[in-house]
């Protein structure tokens, strides 16, 4: 297998990345990383300097590709499979790539925000932060909350990239505060792409290391 994909079983943006190669049964080699490690952290800073993950090395190609977003743009160009993530071209192209985005910045990063606090020594944490990640998500969830009212999946009854986007903020947002008492309809559509294939995959390959989930 030429592809090789450097993540770790817990990292929401790696869960992204990892629900577009099991749609689409897109072979590779898993590649775990113990940030802990010296040794695996020094190597994955020798394929993307900035040390972090995912990261997609493509042999075949000659090819690193970091980033989540990009991985799954890359899969869709050059391994392209029955699930076409992003629609080619139009009016649909331009709103899949607005939904993709604004569930990373408005809720996948304001949740990181969230969870990464936790693991700040006393002393060291940014509760004015959190607050604002908390207030963000929350706006997010309110229009998120609309849209899935009357829709399958994100972008309708198409599964794309923004689907991927989703599912890993809106996992660990529920692990922090229940969402189905004031978002139900986001809550129903969170147990759809669990209930997924690849999602569930990648929940249940996560599960043993679920135990390091920061508690408030």
């Amino acid at each position: 297998m030429s592809l090789t994909l450097h993540f770790h079983p817990l990292s929401s943006f790696c869960h992204k990345a990892l629900i577009a190669l099991y749609e689409n049964g897109t072979p590779f080699t898993p590649s775990i990383v113990n940030l802990m490690d010296e040794g695996e952290r020094a190597a994955l800073r020798k394929l993307w300097p900035i040390g972090k993950f995912p990261v997609l090395r493509d042999e075949a190609r000659g090819e690193t590709v970091p980033e989540s977003t990009v991985i799954i743009e890359y899969l869709d160009q050059h391994y392209p499979g029955e699930t076409r993530f992003i629609p080619a071209g139009g009016e649909q192209m331009r709103e899949t790539r607005l939904r993709e985005r604004f569930l990373d910045l408005y809720l996948h990063l304001p949740m990181q925000k969230i969870v990464g606090d936790r693991l700040r020594p006393e002393g060291k944490k940014d509760p004015h932060g959190v607050e604002e990640a908390r207030t963000m998500a929350d706006t997010a969830l309110g229009m998120i909350e609309q849209e899935m009212a009357t829709r399958r999946w994100a972008m309708g009854d198409a599964f794309t990239i923004a689907d991927c986007a989703a599912a890993p903020p809106l996992f660990y947002l529920d692990k922090i505060k229940p969402l189905a008492p004031k978002h139900p309809s986001v809550a129903a559509y969170l147990e759809r792409l669990k209930q997924r294939p690849p999602y569930a995959r990648v929940l249940q390959e996560a599960e043993p290391y679920m135990q390091f989930f920061p508690k408030e």
